[in-house]
């Protein structure tokens, strides 16, 4: 079963920009003392809650086919008037903008601006509003014309950008951007021309490491599960040496990878291997990790394979498709890449699968308690292919000393009316000037500002 419904445009429903507040007061299960672990992990929307915490180990691991692999597709519904998404105890969460056009991926520019893709559009719109203010004071389409855009960045890092960059899903481009405009000034240069495109998996995200000397781009797989490779295992094989380690080739060359390139586009290889699908890629703001958020595959039943929140090893191959988390090899794979095992780098946070992990940030504002310091947030778009919903959430990931503790926690749900009615799917996280969390959803097309 392919994949690419994880990504399927969803319905968009016009709604009025009037700010809808709301101090919710959900907290976590009653009684839970500590993270939900076992069968229980794998649990669906029904037990989802502000505070109520995961943690699923790789030892936990249903056999693959222990349930039938499924397709059962939300029905997006316009959103009730009354929902609104909840937040933990102290949190107060507010409809910042609506009637958008399939909202995605976003990042805030240094002077506070918010520039969205609405990748089905063709576009980047940007939203400004004061420090504070519950909506935007401006809304403008910044660039049109793009090819399903989904990563956006500044470049250089820093309080002065000179440029902004778009990752399409077949290139790289970027615009001269000053600090403050609200409309691009000309046709955007092409930085990188000819990124893998076709089949499943179409959003491209990017980043700057922290020395500004390299840029990342992320580049998901074009099928499920490689089916069409094993013709290819003795070329795969030679490969040996000459090639990242479990690189692929044939029609999946450059794809379920991270890729590496100078700010000007020059290609400088390839950062990491195996990973299916990285939506989202960002750079922690203490560490200078690069972290991704990945799709993992389907076809081996309601619990397999957990999605994946990790720090991406330069020069590490994390399973796909051959293995996964670890030396799990994939039955539909036995045998072919012995000559990897052993050589897998386990990801640090596993998520119930199907999730659907998109937008990945790291808190670095004021605003939220000092435990929220330098954690990240995942938004999770929500099953498509599971028995019982699960994802449509926002995730907190908790960090000590620097490092994910494996756990993981509800901060955002409500999304799911009933086991067929959805009314959200979140998709884009980031942190604004003030210290609000903003997040998107493409079902309606709404974005939700998050305070304490």
């Amino acid at each position: 079963m392919k994949s690419i419904g994880k990504q399927t445009r969803s319905p968009v429903v016009s709604l009025s920009l009037t700010a809808i507040i709301l101090v919710v007061g959900a907290g976590p299960a009653p009684g839970q003392s500590g993270p939900l672990v076992g069968a229980a992990a794998f649990g669906d929307w029904r037990s989802d809650a502000p505070g109520l915490r995961r943690t699923i180990r790789p030892d936990d691991l249903p056999k693959p086919g222990a349930t039938p692999s499924v397709a059962a597709f939300p029905h997006v519904v316009p959103r009730p008037s009354t929902a609104i998404p909840h937040a933990p105890p102290g949190f107060k969460v507010e409809l910042f903008a609506g009637g958008l056009s399939g909202p995605r991926e976003m990042r805030v520019a240094p002077n506070g601006d918010i520039f969205i893709a609405e990748t089905h559009a063709g576009r980047i719109r940007v939203l400004r509003a004061a420090d504070g203010d519950s909506k935007p004071s401006v809304n403008e389409i910044f660039a049109s014309g793009l090819n399903q855009p989904f990563g956006i960045a500044f470049f250089p890092s820093g309080e002065k950008p000179q440029w902004i960059y778009v990752a399409n899903i077949d290139s790289v481009v970027r615009f001269p951007y000053a600090g403050s405009e609200t409309k691009a000034s000309g046709k955007p240069d092409i930085i990188v021309a000819g990124l893998p495109s076709g089949g499943a998996h179409t959003t491209r995200n990017l980043v700057f490491t922290t020395d500004n000397k390299r840029m990342l781009v992320s580049v998901g797989s074009r099928s499920n599960d490689a089916e069409g490779l094993a013709s290819l295992i003795g070329e795969l094989q030679s490969w040996t040496g000459k090639y990242p380690l479990g690189a692929s080739l044939g029609t999946e060359m450059d794809r379920a990878a991270v890729l590496a390139f100078d700010p000007d586009g020059k290609r400088l290889g390839v950062f990491a291997t195996g990973i299916r699908n990285c939506v989202g890629l960002a750079i922690h703001p203490v560490s200078g990790d690069v972290y991704c958020s990945t799709n993992e595959r389907d076809g081996l039943g309601d619990n397999l394979v957990p999605d994946y929140i990790t720090r991406v090893r330069e020069g590490a191959f994390y399973g796909w498709p051959w293995f996964y988390i670890g030396d799990h090899e994939d039955p539909r794979h036995v045998g072919q890449r012995a000559d990897l095992k052993g050589k897998i780098t386990t990801p640090d946070v596993l998520i119930q699968a199907h999730s659907a992990s998109l937008g990945l940030t790291f808190y670095d504002g004021k605003m939220f308690p000092p435990e929220f310091s330098g954690n990240g947030f995942a938004a999770e778009h929500g099953s498509w292919n599971r028995s019982k919903r699960t994802g449509y959430k926002v995730i907190r990931i908790p960090l000590k000393d620097g490092s994910p503790t494996g756990e993981y926690e509800d901060f955002l749900t409500g999304f799911v009316i009933n086991d067929s009615d959805v009314w959200g799917r979140p998709v884009g996280v980031t942190v604004a000037h003030d210290g609000a969390l903003l997040v998107s959803e493409d079902a309606n097309g709404t974005i939700w500002r998050i305070t304490h």
